[in-house]
């Protein structure tokens, strides 16, 4: 594996600024390429499966993290309140009070249920210095959330259909969880008591660590049992993956929460014509956008799939010549939606720049023969060659492959 933080600021995809503060990286073209493309893509992911989107303030009242039971369990997480007139207002540390006040904003039916919200959106953790490290341990992180609000008939299918999301979305991006983990109360806890952890009662934790347990059993992946770290209100599915190090993180998370639902007296009509309360699964398919990049780079190095590589194309003319031709064909890929650049012919000799830009999926040639026939050759990130064919041809081949979420990445 390859160490993202070396790589990731060789390749400029990131870096930080003391200025800016420790565990506050900042993206730089390349690397806000692959999140844009990671944004465009779980966005799309999400909407097929029947996700609604929504957007909701970083900010919230310390009253709204008081009823969550996040400012009594999660606090020492959370950034000190702000003064604002007579509020107290606070950075979020989780997006689900935002969505569950979304839901509760509007009166539902049973019909309507499960109602999906998904985000892609801004939390804050206050993590001690010492444990910062690269995208992988950061402040500012940028959550891929998701809550959905159903019956709790409906629990076991939204939870399977998650992790289903989640397989397809690992499978897409090339990437090997380490470990599958069902996250637990510690073995000792006192659900529900004043001084204990985890918030609740002890039926709606069993009830929730039996569904998140039958959908594991059948997905058919194989799971340990994680005593201690569940949730302060349920227990979760956490899909573990390791870094260069060694050192394993969460990535994507499925939760069960009868709690939230009942703090914010969430409800909907049920066909009986009566209230009732609904269950909230949270789930993460790629997690924060900080850690897929970095286990991104190290899993693949700097030979990105070529769907999320920074730049897809680059167009090399022989000599000066060719530039004009080459800016045109770097433009109409560009119009093809391809991220292409242009490696200009006094950048250095042809083998120089075929060098520098061995990291691109793609390269194009240009010399007096295309210029004149109208023909472009593919010469692919491994070194092999296309024959020419019309430059139409080829801009709409290398479209179709840059649209293609496969985890294929090739050799530098």
């Amino acid at each position: 594996m390859f160490d993202h933080r070396k790589l990731g600021r060789e390749l400029g995809l990131f870096d930080s600024d003391p200025l800016i503060g420790a565990g506050l990286p900042y993206l730089l073209p390349a690397g806000a390429a692959i999140r844009h493309a990671l944004e465009s893509y779980v966005a799309e992911l999400e909407r097929r499966a029947g996700y609604q989107h929504v957007y909701s303030p970083v900010l919230g009242k310390r009253e709204l993290y008081e009823i969550s039971g996040h400012w009594s369990h999660y606090s020492d997480d959370m950034y000190p309140p702000m003064k604002v007139g007579e509020e107290e207002v606070v950075l979020r540390p989780s997006l689900c009070p935002h969505h569950a006040l979304i839901y509760r904003s509007r009166a539902h039916s049973y019909r309507e249920l499960p109602i999906r919200y998904a985000e892609l959106g801004g939390m804050y953790r206050s993590e001690l210095s010492g444990v910062l490290g690269g995208l992988t341990r950061v402040r500012a992180i940028q959550l891929n959330d998701g809550h959905i609000f159903c019956t709790l008939d409906q629990v076991a299918d939204e939870a399977r259909a998650s992790l289903d999301l989640i397989l397809r979305a690992y499978d897409d991006l090339g990437l090997n969880p380490s470990r599958f983990l069902l996250s637990l109360p510690a073995e000792d806890a006192r659900i529900g008591d004043p001084e204990s952890k985890y918030v609740g009662d002890q039926d709606s934790w069993d009830r929730s660590a039996a569904l998140l347990r039958s959908v594991l059993d059948d997905a058919g992946v194989g799971y340990e049992d994680a005593p201690g770290e569940a949730a302060f209100y349920g227990p979760k599915i956490d899909i573990q993956l390791e870094d260069a190090a060694g050192r394993e993180y969460t990535l994507s998370t499925i939760q069960v929460d009868f709690h939230q639902p009942a703090r914010f007296e969430l409800e909907y009509v049920g066909a009986d014509g009566n209230k009732h309360r609904p269950v909230m699964v949270h789930r993460a398919i790629i997690g924060s956008l900080e850690r897929v990049i970095a286990q991104l780079v190290e899993q693949h190095g700097a030979a990105l799939p070529a769907w999320l590589a920074p730049v897809q194309v680059v167009v090399l003319p022989l000599s000066d010549a060719e530039e004009k031709y080459a800016a045109e064909i770097a433009r109409r890929a560009m119009d093809r939606g391809l991220r292409a650049e242009v490696a200009h012919a006094d950048e250095g000799t042809l083998g120089a720049r075929i060098r520098e830009n061995r990291h691109a999926p793609y390269q194009l040639v240009v010399g007096k023969r295309e210029v004149a026939s109208g023909h472009l050759a593919v010469r692919h990130r491994d070194g092999h060659q296309d024959d020419p064919a019309e430059a139409a041809d080829v801009l709409e081949f290398l479209s179709f492959h840059c649209r293609a979420k496969s985890c294929q990445s090739l050799p530098v």
